[in-house]
């Protein structure tokens, strides 16, 4: 495994949709003025492209046997989900990395013995893997196995979160959420908007939730109080959010979006040409963890605005 040197801006090219705005139109043409204009307030992304912010690449770590997810260990290192084959078949192959914040591998195998693990999340000195029908739990400090959190109903857990003192994950494959509490799982809710749910992120009052089938951001307060957010991300993966205000989605195939607060969506990455799948991104401050399933890396950048 090896440490790919950093970017101070990232090789990668970054796509910002609407980067180009109208030609200039002589005044003395004021129906072409006019037109020009409707076609400027139509033209949505250009408003989002100015205020979104860049990624600039802090280093990418590769080695890795299909890496899903991310998570923040209380020492600030980071816990890497690695599937090792087919998401949906149990081969017992699958296992979790420790890296370093600057990206060094302090432990490829921390955990071994998993299925085909994808989201973590962390609560006091526990992590929480999903891992297709179950949860598996470690102990943050030692990677010593606790419990095994079978889940009846479910078909593919992925992403997990922590919300107002629970610990939360998603089911792709019934579009719900199940709640962890000390009485057992806990069907939180199911919504046919949910479908293909995947990234979950706990913030405060509400629960935002990323889709893979229409590709939405969903704010989540209650039965009662859900909210589309943003839509068009197809197949979106993580959720996190930026500083300064919007959010970042993840599209699995290879694209990381920037969501600004009123729902205009500017695609700040496309790799799907190259081939790197941009999975379950997480942001920790202004820095943001991607692990890439194919071709085996994770990738950190730095949310900056100009």
């Amino acid at each position: 495994m090896r440490l790919l040197a950093a970017a101070s801006v990232t090789a990668i090219s970054l796509v910002l949709l609407g980067a180009c705005g109208p030609a200039s139109v002589p005044a003395d043409q004021p129906d072409a003025v006019e037109a020009a204009a409707d076609a400027e307030e139509a033209a949505g992304p250009e408003t989002a492209a100015a205020s979104a912010p860049r990624l600039e690449q802090l280093w990418v770590t590769d080695g890795f046997d299909a890496p899903e997810g991310a998570a923040l260990a209380p020492d600030g290192s980071y816990f890497i989900s690695n599937v090792t084959g087919d998401g949906s078949t149990k081969e017992g192959k699958g296992f979790v990395s420790k890296l370093g914040a600057d990206g060094t591998v302090l432990m490829l195998r921390w955990a071994e013995g998993l299925d085909a693990p994808k989201g973590m999340t962390v609560l006091g000195d526990t992590l929480y893997v999903a891992d297709i029908d179950q949860v598996v739990t470690f102990d943050v400090h030692n990677e010593t196995k606790r419990d095994t959190i079978s889940i009846d109903s479910a078909q593919m857990l992925n992403d997990m979160t922590v919300w107002q003192g629970e610990v939360l994950v998603s089911d792709s494959g019934a579009a719900s959420i199940h709640r962890l509490t000390p009485e057992g799982p806990r069907l939180l809710g199911a919504s046919t908007d949910w479908a293909g749910i995947n990234g979950l992120l706990g913030d405060g009052e509400r629960l935002l939730i990323s889709t893979m089938a229409e590709g939405y951001l969903i704010e989540l307060r209650g039965a009662d109080a859900e909210q589309i957010l943003a839509r068009g991300m197809k197949d979106a993966d993580g959720v996190g959010l930026v500083p300064g205000g919007g959010y970042l989605v993840s599209s699995w195939p290879g694209h990381i979006h920037y969501v600004s607060e009123d729902g205009q969506v500017t695609t700040l990455l496309d790799t799907q040409a190259g081939g790197i799948l941009q999975n379950d991104l997480s942001v920790f401050g202004d820095v943001v963890i991607v692990p890439n399933w194919l071709p085996g890396t994770v990738t950190a950048w730095r949310v900056v605005r100009d």
